[in-house]
């Protein structure tokens, strides 16, 4: 997957990188963002669709997921 033009204000590349780190590095990338501001995460870990579910629940983030067929999530965060 690659990263298509998007409204995005900010990305993480987070394949490769195993359950908590794609989570951790959204959380370090969110802090720099306002409150409506967008996130993208491409990340290859299968729990990160649930660590993502996790986040959208206990922070109020609005987050989208979705995969490609070569198995890369890429999560989309708006910042609460």
């Amino acid at each position: 997957m690659t990263w298509k033009t998007s409204e995005a204000n900010s990305r993480v590349d987070a394949r490769g990188q195993k359950c908590p780190m794609p989570l951790l590095m959204a959380k370090r990338g969110l802090r720099d963002l306002s409150s409506g501001e967008i996130l993208e995460v491409m990340a290859t870990d299968p729990g990160s669709e649930r660590d993502f579910l996790s986040l959208q629940r206990l922070g109020g983030h609005t987050v989208t997921t979705s995969q490609d067929e070569d198995g890369v999530f890429l999560h989309r965060i708006i910042k609460a």
